[in-house]
């Protein structure tokens, strides 16, 4: 078969698969998130050399409690996710570090492990909580915001490689420009526009709300895919799994959204001090 066929038979299905989970409902959402997350699993402890068994272990126990009680209308106090936030953002700071240290090649075994909850499962967990509103399950929120990462990604692509000279981080990614990084994000802020007028169908505080994650999705999307490309580069593979023909594997398909979860639930948390 040949080759862009099969990425686009491939990206398709998967599209298909995570719109109609999400829509279906909270339960069909936690369960292909939850598959999603030990795939992922999977794919980092074999980027890291790491034994699987206790990690998928993890993932299960910790993934599975989060989301069974959350389907059960069992809300977990807000020290919870202060306690997961901090938690999740503080090692995601730890993977900036190692992004852009240049003499960090080599993990160690503690940082293997750090990396694995907080960089993986954590923020699936994270993920989890973000559709959820004053009004309870709205999966047109994690839909926008899929959007919004598939607009900046497509863009930074099409931009960067129109009109991009000037590499962004060459090191690490040679073929992303400073060009369609600003690219992406400029997409991104029409699409946050669109999806807050149409989509959502707000009024100017939903469009600033939506302004905030085009431009968290852009930054910090951006971070986690090349932070996923340290860790490959690390590892001297192409992509993360095979999973996805075409594609790599889910953590290449994830891993912007699994980084930014953390810093969209952290502005969502911030949200009550502005006046808009």
């Amino acid at each position: 078969m040949n080759e862009t066929l099969k990425r686009a038979i491939s990206g398709a299905i998967y599209i298909l698969l995570l719109i109609i989970s999400i829509i279906c409902s909270v339960e069909s959402f936690f369960i292909l998130f939850g598959l999603f997350l030990l795939i992922a699993v999977f794919e980092f402890c074999e980027l890291v050399h790491l034994p699987k068994v206790l990690p998928i272990l993890a993932a299960v126990v910790m993934y599975g409690s989060v989301t069974y009680l959350e389907s059960q209308n069992v809300r977990l106090s807000k020290n919870f996710d202060y306690t997961l936030l901090g938690a999740t953002l503080l090692i995601s700071f730890r993977c900036m570090y190692f992004l852009f240290n240049d003499k960090q090649y080599k993990i160690e075994t503690v940082n293997k492990y750090l990396f694995l909850i907080g960089y993986i499962i954590l923020p699936f967990i994270i993920i989890t909580k973000i559709p959820f509103g004053v009004k309870g399950y709205n999966p047109k929120i994690i839909i926008g915001i899929f959007i919004l990462i598939w607009t900046n990604d497509t863009f930074a692509y099409i931009v960067g490689k129109s009109i991009g000279k000037h590499k962004l981080y060459e090191k690490i990614s040679p073929k992303k420009t400073i060009e369609g990084f600003l690219g992406g994000i400029v997409f991104a802020v029409i699409a946050s526009y669109l999806i807050a007028t149409y989509y959502i169908e707000g009024k100017q505080t939903a469009q600033f709300i939506w302004l905030g994650f085009a431009f968290i999705v852009g930054i910090f999307g951006t971070i986690g895919d090349l932070i996923e490309s340290k860790f490959k580069r690390i590892a001297n593979v192409k992509d993360s799994g095979t999973i996805m023909p075409g594609h790599g594997g889910v953590l290449d398909r994830l891993d912007s959204v699994i980084f930014v979860a953390p810093f969209l639930f952290l502005f969502y948390q911030l949200l009550p001090f502005f006046k808009f």
